[in-house]
């Protein structure tokens, strides 16, 4: 550690990205991830580099990094790896940034990466920019993203077009303002990104085959474990798919006159779509669904092909969690509600009457087929 400054700035080089696996499978935050981290580094003109932690045989993992945009990664491989220990990724994380330096390091929001990502912030004396959802390097780009994401007065500000610090958005005050974080003065500039917000690239075979694996020699004791993890167990559980679902149906405050009838349409609404059930944070605030339900800046952002938006107004903190949709249907009582400015198909009227009458036509339409 005696030749590592967070503050040598000009030391600092290449963008890497942390790469989760569990139980030797990679997660689709990596491949999230590793897509944006592409632009990035092609942004700054530098590597993109996967880190991968894990036991033996993980190497045979790392080359489907490649095929989404990593030029090389950096493969950890121990038996004290196979299974996620606080202590001992966060000393062979650290381990190799002192040694390589990279200027940039994008860790997914996932509870193993809100775990590890503060530690190794703090072990290497950087700034962390937790849950994000936007990510720049480019001026003219983070400019381009505030004309069509904010209400700032963007050509009424002064520019250093020649900043090159990563701009890190994030949900702020409870999700009622947006931040954007920059760390100039330390490296590596660390950021927690929240799952399914950044598009995951095609995959490209010619990519993954040219992509270079370096071995790392991972120097890990058990005397820097202070942690056995005996057992682990899962959760019976089941939580909502929304990121990975085609169709999301989601309510909102307008089921308040009947929320368990309200939630009981979704559902069977959402099952004749073949999709699930998404909710706004009111649902969620007044306990009418659970969490893993919520959809907007606060809760999961989704890509379905369709989207129906049942009794939602359609604050700007939701429509940044959904307004991505390739189809969004919105059904409003309120002809005004913001929801339909965004929708491709609006429908004024009540739910409870839109709902079973949509429906009965799906049902319909799949009988006559």
């Amino acid at each position: 550690m005696s030749n590592f400054n967070s503050a040598d700035i000009a030391a600092f080089k290449d963008v890497w990205v942390f790469c989760e696996q569990r139980e030797g499978k990679l997660m689709p935050t990596d491949f999230e991830l590793i897509s944006k981290g592409r632009d990035l580094a092609n942004e700054l003109g530098v590597n993109l580099c996967g880190l991968l932690l894990g036991g033996e045989g993980i190497e045979a993992a790392a080359k489907e990094l490649g095929g989404y945009g990593a030029d090389k990664v950096y493969v950890c491989e121990s038996p004290m790896l196979s299974v996620y220990n606080t202590d001992a990724y966060a000393k062979v994380i650290c381990d190799v940034i002192e040694d390589l330096k990279p200027e940039a390091f994008l860790i997914g929001a996932t509870n193993i990466g809100r775990d590890l990502a503060p530690r190794c912030a703090a072990r290497l004396h950087t700034g962390l920019c937790a849950d994000c959802t936007h990510l720049d390097i480019d001026v003219a780009n983070y400019i381009q993203f505030l004309r069509e994401a904010s209400t700032l007065d963007v050509d009424g500000q002064k520019w250093d077009m020649e900043d090159r610090n990563l701009k890190m958005t994030r949900p702020a005050f409870g999700g009622h303002l947006m931040a954007t974080i920059i760390c100039p003065r330390f490296r590596p500039q660390m950021s927690t990104v929240r799952p399914g917000v950044m598009q995951t690239q095609a995959f490209d075979e010619a990519g993954a085959a040219k992509t270079v694996l370096e071995k790392v020699d991972v120097k890990l004791d058990k005397s820097d474990i202070h942690v056995d993890v005996v057992k682990i167990e899962k959760a019976a559980k089941k939580m909502v798919d929304l990121i990975g679902a085609d169709v999301v149906v989601a309510v909102g405050r307008g089921i308040s006159k009947d929320p368990q009838k309200g939630i009981a349409l979704a559902q069977e609404l959402a099952d004749v779509l073949g999709g699930v059930v998404g909710a706004s944070r009111a649902c969620v605030d007044a306990d009418w669904i659970s969490v893993d339900h919520q959809v907007g800046q606060t809760g999961k952002t989704v890509h379905p092909r369709i989207y129906v938006a049942l009794g939602i107004s359609g604050a700007i903190q939701h429509l940044a969690g959904m307004q991505d949709s390739e189809c969004i249907i919105a059904v409003n009582k309120n002809a005004s509600a913001p929801i339909f400015e965004c929708a491709t198909y609006g429908i004024t009227g009540d739910l409870f009457k839109v709902a079973p009458a949509l429906i009965e036509a799906i049902r319909a339409n799949k009988a006559a087929k």
